[in-house]
């Protein structure tokens, strides 16, 4: 597409593919099954930008791609085969208009920004997911539409990687699923960083009845002061077996016993955070007994626990894919939960004083079609698509940039994945020009967008 922006390329991938699903407590011998994979540090440099307004990100991300011109960007005056089923509603904004069917969101708009033109190239899911899961607007050489070591790491994972945690515990987790096809989407790991920037995968739904993540939770014949006496045993084991350092199995093994300690040991906080049942019945039902809620209601308490990046997919797989009956799932399926659960995230993080220093950003790896299909829906469409943002200095109540009469086309200014990546390293105090040095040695440029100053004019 003319005007692309270049993309953040390594120099070549890392050839094995590795994808992670953590289980921290086996190694200490607590009766799981889950094991980390092996982890390889590598040094980076800090970022030495200031000025960054948040403490954490939540990205909302609804997986399959939402219709953009059915929920933020309504063309009422389009032809019929065009506009759809749905008319524009006012909101808490003089002049910004939304769909009828987020009625919770029209009420706060002034607390949220809607960016109308974000764009790229490639309406495909897998690839489209990875550009807005890392911030970058071309694939990387070796990527293709399965995740592997040749992806760009997520934004947990370049925060991690330029500002690692003191505590041991990650920088990431992405709830309540992981999105894949088989072979994992490309965006939910530390790509070519290698696995030791993995976010944490949550794969439960915190709406369930029985919630627990048995990663987090000691036997009961085992307690804190147990675990403790564990790893010495452990560390006196590994201190007599030095000169087999050299061997893979045993670094890993004692990096994957560290950081099971350190989880289960110093993530007090971090643990307690999954304790969803901990929150009053009142404010569950704030958020909405289900999928959506709930996982934003757990995205809140792991804000509140010094999470720095929680990505909540609103649903599995391509959930937000309309290619049939969009109107009617729109209306039924999938908006209502999504407005009262968004709109309760927002006002409980405002209240709580935590809106200023969190960025939310709410987005779909592109948008739909403007023509609507025989069977009612819309099909892929990355022309053009909106995205929602607020808090860390956001100025709610406005609309950023504008699409064409039929929602196909930017028609002002393009906003790219790797700008909202810049934005969002920005806001977190981290320099998008930052270099990172991955598994091998080789420097790459974090990204190399623009950050979207719109937003906080």
């Amino acid at each position: 597409m003319p005007g692309l922006p270049t993309s953040n390329q390594p120099t070549h991938g890392v050839s094995r593919r590795e994808l992670l699903q953590v289980g921290f407590s086996a190694v200490l011998g607590l009766g799981l099954t889950d094991i980390l994979g092996q982890r390889q540090a590598r040094g980076a440099p800090r970022s030495t930008v200031a000025g960054g307004r948040a403490k954490s990100v939540i990205l909302v991300f609804l997986t399959g791609a939402p219709s953009h011109q059915d929920i933020w960007d309504l063309k009422p005056d389009a032809p019929a085969g065009i506009r759809g089923e749905f008319q524009p509603v006012d909101t808490s904004v003089p002049g910004v208009r939304i769909g009828p069917h987020t009625p919770r969101l029209a009420q706060m708009a002034h607390r949220f920004a809607i960016v109308r033109s974000m764009t790229h190239a490639l309406p495909g899911h897998e690839q489209a997911t990875h550009f807005v899961l890392t911030g970058i607007n071309q694939l990387p050489p070796g990527a293709t539409h399965m995740a592997s070591r040749n992806d760009w790491p997520c934004y947990s994972a370049g925060l991690q990687t330029l500002r690692p945690r003191a505590d041991g515990l990650p920088t990431g987790v992405m709830l309540p699923t992981y999105l894949h096809n088989g072979y994992g989407f490309s965006g939910q790991t530390g790509g070519f960083m290698g696995s030791q920037v993995d976010p944490w995968h949550v794969t439960k739904d915190p709406n369930s009845a029985n919630f627990r993540l048995d990663e987090l939770t000691l036997q009961p014949e085992l307690t804190i002061q147990r675990v403790h006496e564990r790893r010495a045993i452990l560390s006196e084991f590994d201190d007599q077996r030095r000169d087999l350092e050299a061997a893979s199995a045993g670094p890993a093994l004692t990096r994957t016993q560290r950081e099971a300690y350190n989880l289960l040991s110093a993530g007090g906080r971090f643990r307690e955070a999954f304790d969803i049942e901990g929150e009053s019945a009142e404010m569950r039902d704030r958020y909405g007994r289900h999928a959506f809620g709930q996982s934003l209601l757990l995205a809140r308490r792991l804000i509140e626990a010094g999470m720095p990046v929680v990505q909540a997919n609103m649903g599995t797989m391509n959930n937000w894919d309309t290619h049939g009956s969009n109107f009617a799932q729109l209306k039924d399926r999938l908006l209502p939960p999504f407005d009262q659960g968004l709109s309760a995230l927002l006002a409980d993080l405002d209240d709580r004083q935590l809106l200023e220093e969190t960025l939310v950003v709410c987005i779909g790896e592109f948008g739909r079609t403007p023509q609507i299909n025989p069977g009612a829906g819309r099909d892929h469409w990355s022309g053009v698509f909106s995205a929602l943002f607020a808090g860390a200095g956001v100025r709610g109540g406005q609309v950023v940039g504008a699409s064409d009469a039929h929602a196909a086309y930017p028609a002002t200014r393009g906003w790219y994945p790797a700008d909202l990546g810049a934005t969002v390293y920005s806001v977190l105090g981290i320099d998008p020009a930052s270099t990172i040095v991955d598994r091998l040695g080789r420097p790459h440029r974090l990204n190399a967008g623009e950050v979207i100053a719109p937003l906080f004019a």
